[in-house]
């Protein structure tokens, strides 16, 4: 079987004021909009795609990082300071300081216009974290259909 994510939801109480802030913000770029009332749209950052509706109504404590479920969304920058200094430009807050990244590197985290929790991941040049080495491809896969059994060559 061949699985890869196609998008992830976020509900959201005002969707185009979200929409609008993950593309001034974070450079992201519209897909598709549904043209309707209340809207919902597909935008595309990097290679992953979020579906951003109206909500029923907001998550208590959707802030908080130790709640069970998904609970923040990680972007991997080259460098982490270079890109606080561009979003606090842009109008993001930090409101935490720097701390160690499991596995290696930094993590900085703050919130979107809704307060869903993000944070920028730098991995030191050395790391042994690369997401390409885990990319499920037919030329890779091992006999269960998931690259994380494959032979070393």
């Amino acid at each position: 079987m061949n699985i890869s994510v196609e998008h992830i939801a976020i509900p959201a109480t005002n969707p185009t004021a979200l929409k609008n802030w993950y593309e001034r913000v974070l450079g992201a770029k519209l897909v598709f909009d549904n043209g309707q009332n209340p809207p919902a749209c597909l935008i595309s950052l990097g290679n992953i795609w979020f579906e951003i509706y109206a909500a029923d109504a907001p998550l208590p404590g959707r802030g908080n990082n130790k709640l069970s479920g998904f609970r923040h969304l990680a972007l991997r920058v080259d460098s982490l300071d270079a890109a606080k200094s561009e979003l606090e430009k842009r109008g993001v807050r930090f409101t935490e300081e720097i701390k160690p990244a499991g596995g290696g590197g930094r993590v900085l985290f703050f919130a979107d216009l809704e307060g869903n929790l993000l944070h920028l991941v730098e991995r030191p040049a050395d790391s042994t974290l690369e997401i390409s080495d885990f990319i499920f491809s037919p030329r890779t896969r091992g006999k269960s259909g998931c690259a994380c059994d494959d032979e070393p060559a």
